[in-house]
């Protein structure tokens, strides 16, 4: 039987409680999960990448079928390289459907073996975003319900 391997992949800076129930719903359909955080040479990071792949991991080690990796480069190519036939993604609202409907063309365009799921986001959830996060906690805010582990003190003063 084919292995049914989904990549998830985002920037995710940081990590949400949103992404965690997307992780979570799709090891309920898929065989194994690979949480894919990209990295961006262009993009300026509140985390590090490695600090994230870390923090990750902690949250789902005791889920074997669910993994984190970083990568560079496309996602189509990267999913290509992992044997990952499906995109997993989560949708908050109509804004998001739009903007990833346009990167699953492309990724389909780039890697036609390459399917996109989406999960709508649980309605509780559906507020969060790693941007309104990332302010929150620059400014002192407590974001703990919002995130799955503590976020790091230093990162509010790291000027990004």
């Amino acid at each position: 039987m084919k292995t049914r391997v989904a990549l998830f992949p985002g920037s995710f800076d940081p990590f949400t409680n949103g992404h965690l129930d997307v992780v979570r719903r799709g090891a309920n359909l898929f065989d194994e999960v690979i949480i894919a955080i990209g990295n961006n040479s262009s993009k300026s990071r509140y985390l590090p990448v490695e600090q994230m792949v870390t923090m990750i991991e902690e949250v789902f080690r005791d889920e074997p079928r669910v993994s984190v990796r970083s990568y560079k480069g496309l996602t189509a190519d990267f999913a290509r390289e992992v044997s990952a036939r499906y995109l997993l993604r989560g949708l908050r609202n109509t804004t998001d459907f739009e903007y990833e409907n346009t990167i699953a063309q492309a990724n389909r365009h780039l890697n036609p073996e390459l399917e996109t799921v989406f999960l709508i986001t649980a309605p509780a959830l559906a507020a969060i975003s790693s941007t309104i996060i990332r302010e929150v906690h620059r400014f002192g805010g407590n974001v703990d319900s919002f995130v799955p582990f503590k976020l790091p003190a230093y990162a509010a003063s790291t000027g990004s």
